[in-house]
């Protein structure tokens, strides 16, 4: 698949089967996300892998509480105030490495759904992680092999969005 078919055809996975994920699948996945750009290199991101039990108690943090109990694995991903140089740019960076997962977990025919609502408890989930306060919470990735795919979903036109007139 070339990539900007990759790109296009992803989408946020929020039903998924009962089925597991393997060890090696959630390394590579990880892997994806290490390899994300950072500024000076800092590889600001941390990240915390949950299944089961675990995974499970941390959905009631959420709203979307269906979307982690119907997931094999949540990913945490957080920044580490202590590799951190800049937080705009560390930001973009953690940014970067979440979506080199969501492109590999695609690529592999498994789904994912990046929530960022579940930040508005950061603090109570560090707490019930027992973390320490230079790791904060920036996204969770819940992912399992996907149920359906949902439909495509729509996009503005480049013409929108290109601020300064250009020739396609």
């Amino acid at each position: 698949m070339e990539t900007l078919d990759l790109i296009r055809a992803r989408r946020s996975v929020r039903r998924f089967r009962r089925e597991k994920i393997s060890s090696k699948t959630i390394e590579e996945i990880l892997e994806a996300g290490r390899w994300a750009p950072s500024g000076l290199n800092n590889q600001p991101w941390r990240f915390m892998v949950l299944e089961e039990e675990e995974k499970d108690n941390l959905a009631k943090y959420t709203k979307y509480s269906y979307i982690i109990k119907g997931a094999d694995k949540l990913i945490l991903v957080f920044l580490d105030k202590k590799a951190s140089y800049h937080y705009e740019k560390d930001l973009m960076a953690i940014g970067a490495c979440i979506q080199n997962m969501l492109l590999y977990i695609h690529s592999k025919k498994l789904g994912a759904c990046w929530l960022g609502e579940i930040l508005n408890k950061r603090e109570e989930i560090n707490k019930v992680l027992n973390l320490p306060e230079n790791l904060v919470l920036e996204a969770a990735i819940a992912l399992g092999k996907p149920l359906r795919l949902p439909k495509k979903g729509e996009r503005k036109s480049l013409k929108r969005l290109v601020l300064k007139e250009f020739k396609f």
